[in-house]
């Protein structure tokens, strides 16, 4: 039997629909950032980044590096094994402690990735509350909804933000335990959650709270501690879930609360339980980094003022940005062929690396250019940008016309299936 067409018609059926995904081979430069290699077939080239998570450059910091180097020197380049046999190093706990603290919390507990600590965390979360239902907001991460899945409990899902549709669903719920899942920044479409709104809901129908605020910790909030602790709710949130990766500059994720919840998470969640623990070396750095975010606006202030500018620039040339209170900065194509094209002339011709957004990251037609400036990209690297997607709009005749906040297209508008009002099962 020949099991390799299995895998040959599965990858040519995403060619097919323009969503097989191709990746450059990028070498970061620590003391240039964001400026980086592309080995491109005809050989190295000089690029600018635009579209990396690390948004405050932390992972090129010199702060973050000399911890890492200093750590790995003296610890080594492993953790040893697992958290329960031979890898809880003495960095790791210290950096449990510093997310505790960011976020107000008992107790933290880090795992490999933020993808892990959502999927583990949920699904552990809800196996452990009896007749749970878990309500969760439309957009959630796919870490989210596969750590929903994974629970195995009836779950409901409300339409994004959507406040009365929510209210509707726990009140369907009952006096049955509910856990809430949602999160603060939403990646893709770059806009920001009623935290306090839905915590209302939640204390008003006795909701457990879970907040993803992974593209938020160390962008927001007097100490980085995110969304939460900018609008002062943090100690509404029973459950708050971040990454190391993003802001913070480093990998891991994490989560923090209550410390029987997070007593109870590591004494029986498998992806924390069998997985190799974090090394020394990246947790010293995550921790130096965090610590340093706590007591520095200087890099936020930074990005934001040069976030400004990149949609001001934008604006000026008439794309199709679609207009976000944060950081992210969708630029719509609405076209999984033209978007791959958009990616490839800016790549090859202009130097400028933004790889292009598909589904099933987002809904079909609404395929986009995700860009995410830092305090790093200087006012010329902001002229350049905004000169070469003008180029590239006009060679690919892309359309211009602006999408706006309220015009943002969600995903029961692009042909998926419709949101049930009753509780779902499974």
């Amino acid at each position: 039997m020949d099991y390799d067409q299995y895998f040959s018609v599965a990858v040519d059926a995403l060619r097919r629909e323009r969503r097989y995904r191709t990746f450059a081979e990028i070498e970061r430069k620590a003391d240039r950032f964001p400026r980086a290699t592309w080995h491109s077939p005809g050989g190295p080239r000089d690029i600018v980044v635009w579209c990396s998570n690390d948004y405050l450059g932390m992972g090129c910091h010199p702060v973050v590096i000399e911890a890492m180097r200093e750590s790995v020197s003296k610890r080594g380049a492993g953790a040893g094994g697992t958290r329960n046999i031979s890898g809880n190093s003495h960095e790791i706990v210290q950096l449990e402690r510093e997310l505790a603290d960011l976020h107000g919390k008992d107790a933290g507990l880090v795992f490999t990735s933020g993808y892990i600590s959502n999927e583990t965390g949920i699904s552990t979360i809800v196996k452990l509350i009896p007749d749970c239902v878990v309500i969760s907001d439309e957009l959630n991460h796919n870490s989210m909804i596969e750590g929903v899945r994974r629970g195995g409990r009836q779950k409901a899902i409300f339409r994004h933000n959507d406040l009365a549709h929510l209210e509707e669903l726990l009140q369907a719920a009952g006096d049955r335990p509910k856990l809430l899942v949602f999160e603060s920044v939403y990646s893709m479409d770059g806009d920001i959650a009623p935290i306090a709104a839905i915590c209302d809901l939640a204390e008003r129908y006795g909701a457990m709270t879970y907040l993803d605020e992974v593209h938020a910790v160390g962008m927001y909030g007097p100490r980085g501690g995110g969304v939460a602790e900018r609008d002062g709710v943090m100690h509404r949130v029973d459950v708050i879930e971040g990454t190391l990766g993003k802001a913070f500059g480093v990998v891991g994720g994490y989560l923090t609360g209550k410390r029987v919840v997070m007593d109870a998470v590591r004494s029986y969640a498998p992806g924390f339980i069998f997985t190799t623990a974090l090394p020394p070396a990246v947790a010293a750095a995550a921790t130096a980094s965090i610590r340093h975010l706590k007591n520095s606006q200087a890099e936020r202030d930074g990005q934001r003022a040069q976030v400004a500018k990149v949609k001001a620039a934008l604006a000026a040339a008439g794309l199709p940005q679609m207009e976000t209170p944060t950081h992210i900065i969708p630029l719509m194509v609405g076209d999984a062929k033209a978007c791959k094209a958009a990616s490839d002339v800016l790549l090859a011709e202009h130097g400028i690396y933004i790889q292009p957004i598909n589904y099933p990251t987002v809904p079909r037609g609404t395929e986009r250019l995700r860009i995410t400036a830092t305090p790093h990209h200087d006012d010329k690297l902001i002229a350049q940008l905004a000169e070469a997607l003008n180029d590239v709009w006009s060679r690919l005749d892309l359309p211009r016309v602006n999408t706006t906040v309220a015009e943002r297209p969600l995903r029961a508008m692009a042909g998926a299936a419709p949101i049930p009002l009753p509780i779902a099962g499974g």
